[in-house]
């Protein structure tokens, strides 16, 4: 098993085990809510009749379900994509609780290979999932698809973690950080801001987290620089 193979396992068992212990949008998880910065993006839309979402790293529609809802009663779709069968399932399940089923369109897929349409969405949201790809080439392919896919006034939402780091709590070590793609703040920055050059800038911010996880039955503290990078295309 090469290194994107074990992070990937280990990924499995530890978004498996979310899903299967604690429900979407009930206290006691990060399913709680919908990320905050995300939602305060939709009032953008308020004058558009119809609207294209798409969600690069669904999970189990932490903040899809909750977009879906919110443009209901326009003419709409929120295509969902995620590479666990345990996301898309328990998305589709949610989905129909929540009464937005005919608005969401799961995919199947890794998100590094799946293919984004030419000017075709309005939003598109990646949310702690871009970090997950399999190398800096793929990551800067999969965000230029993001814009290239975006309408003109649509708007690139994304949140992605930079400087990962895991300790063991117990034995205060610094344990190699389960992540595919773990690059230095400034260099994700800046990758970020080549990219989508001349669009305009909503919101970055920075903020340092800390989580307290489980790996392979230990207690690990994360720590991340957690990038958030919100930018709407007004040169389309």
């Amino acid at each position: 098993m090469n290194r994107i193979e074990y992070i990937r396992t280990e990924e499995k068992k530890y978004h498996d085990f979310c899903y299967d212990n604690y429900k979407l949008f009930e206290e006691g998880s990060w399913l709680y809510k919908p990320v905050k910065t995300v939602m305060e993006l939709l009032p953008l839309f308020d004058n558009k009749d119809s609207l294209n979402v798409i969600d690069l790293g669904c999970g189990v529609g932490r903040n899809s379900i909750p977009i879906a809802e919110a443009i209901k009663d326009r003419n709409g779709k929120v295509v969902c994509v995620d590479l666990l069968d345990s996301a898309l399932t328990k998305l589709n399940e949610y989905s129909k609780q929540y009464k937005v089923d005919e608005l969401i369109r799961t995919e199947k897929a890794d998100i590094g290979n799946y293919k984004i349409k030419p000017n075709e969405f309005d939003l598109i949201v990646a949310v702690s999932s871009l970090e997950h790809v399999k190398s800096v080439e793929v990551f800067e392919d999969v965000v230029r698809q993001m814009a290239e896919g975006t309408k003109s006034n649509g708007v690139n939402c994304l949140i992605v973690n930079s400087e990962l780091q895991e300790i063991d709590l117990e034995s205060n070590e610094k344990l190699n950080a389960l992540m595919e793609l773990n690059l230095s703040t400034e260099v994700m920055m800046d990758k970020l801001s080549s990219i989508y050059t001349g669009w305009e800038v909503l919101k970055t911010i920075v903020n340092p987290l800390e989580y307290n996880i489980t790996r392979s039955e230990k207690s690990v503290l994360l720590k991340t620089n957690a990038i958030t990078f919100f930018v709407r295309n007004s040169i389309g």
